[in-house]
């Protein structure tokens, strides 16, 4: 199949992003033509990954010339923290890094965040390059430069805005993720059509019933050059909106603010922190909290209720979810208190007037009763 590229033209730096089959083989290659100067490079992954593609992208990588040496992090977002980061700074460091040369990562949204911030700080920032492994961060965290650790306040309080040199979107990764990881990522392209256009979340949709029964994807339908070019429509929309906001300006409320990105992810943030980011993958947080925000739309008068039961509709297609049962919806409400996005102490909502036409809102418009009603309902749509 043939290579795909999207460019994604932020004010500090242009970078593409390639999406293909059999990337991570090229891998040294793409990496050397986008960091010419790089004669070192630090692979940073966890063991699962790592024994998947390790070896294949580190023989790649030396065929290019590059001196390599790997590091791994733990699996799980508990390893998001300023423990994993010191030790890979140190790493880094040990490793004989110089600002010429290169940090990758190997892995998902946890082993990015955590590369990409020790990248940033490292002799104040080295090239970084991702090469996502896993849907949601093929789609999502790779594309925007966003890094971080969590603190026990919450999630991704402590980070960096720091752009990859280079995205390396390799889908054969597909084959070995987890159905749990699949849903996952599901849910992000389903946000990101929810806030983008109706055009990409009717394209979803698609690609969601046409996969039929099993929740692999790279086996019957849809065929992986339709995977990729899906997988190449979410990036371009992510791209467009990082590019018009690179760093997420407090100030903006408008439609294209990179704000809008954050639909699902107030409810999601509390859920993940209330159960220690142990019962939910990211991305099922999101769908439910996609939900909770859908039924405050609804509430406030904004999302008519057939957009609902399409949101709906389109979630369950996604795979199974974890039960929510016995979640205090009270312990929910605080732990969203101390959401990172809080603007002067209010929450910024991101709801939705229709699929596509998202609205960012105060809490202050938002009645407690309305938000603990929103929350049952959308709490209990997917099981």
């Amino acid at each position: 199949m043939p290579e795909l590229t999207v460019r994604v033209p932020v004010r500090s730096q242009t970078y593409e992003i390639k999406i293909g089959s059999g990337l991570i083989e090229t891998l040294g290659d793409e990496v050397s033509a986008a960091v010419g100067s790089a004669h070192r490079a630090v692979l940073i992954s966890n063991k699962t990954v790592f024994g998947l593609y390790g070896s294949r992208a580190t023989q790649s990588l030396k065929r290019a010339g590059l001196t390599v040496n790997h590091w791994l992090l733990g699996d799980g977002e508990r390893y998001k923290s300023f423990g994993s980061l010191e030790r890979a700074i140190r790493f880094l460091s040990e490793s004989g890094l110089e600002r010429n040369d290169v940090v990758i990562a190997l892995g998902g949204g946890v082993v990015g965040d955590v590369a990409g911030f020790a990248a940033s700080i490292y002799l104040r920032g080295v090239a970084f390059v991702q090469v996502p492994t896993t849907l949601l961060a093929q789609i999502d965290s790779s594309v925007g430069g966003k890094t971080g650790i969590n603190l026990p306040s919450g999630k991704n309080r402590v980070g960096t805005f720091h752009q990859p040199g280079l995205v390396v979107i390799d889908i054969d990764t597909l084959q070995t993720l987890p159905p749990r990881e699949l849903t996952s990522g599901f849910c992000e392209m389903i946000k990101q059509g929810a806030v983008g256009d109706r055009k990409l979340f009717d394209r979803t949709v698609r690609l969601l019933k046409r996969r039929g029964p099993e929740l692999k994807v790279m086996t019957g339908t849809p065929s992986p050059p339709n995977l990729a070019a899906t997988i190449a429509a979410h990036c371009r929309f992510k791209a467009e909106i990082v590019a018009n906001d690179e760093r997420e300006a407090f100030d903006r409320t408008d439609a294209r603010s990179r704000r809008i990105l954050n639909f699902g992810h107030t409810t999601a943030h509390a859920l993940e922190k209330v159960t220690h980011y142990q019962h939910f993958r990211h991305g099922e947080a999101v769908g439910y909290g996609m939900l909770v925000a859908g039924e405050l739309s609804k509430s406030l008068g904004r999302l008519p209720s057939d957009a609902l039961e399409s949101l709906r509709k389109a979630l369950k297609l996604c795979g199974p979810f974890p039960r929510t049962d016995g979640l205090s919806i009270e312990e929910i409400i605080a732990a969203m208190a101390a959401d990172k996005k809080a603007v002067d102490g209010k929450l910024k909502w991101v709801l939705l007037d229709d699929i596509g036409r998202p609205r960012i809102v105060d809490s202050k418009e938002i009645k407690p009763k309305v938000l603990r009603a929103a929350l049952a309902a959308g709490l209990s749509d997917l099981l």
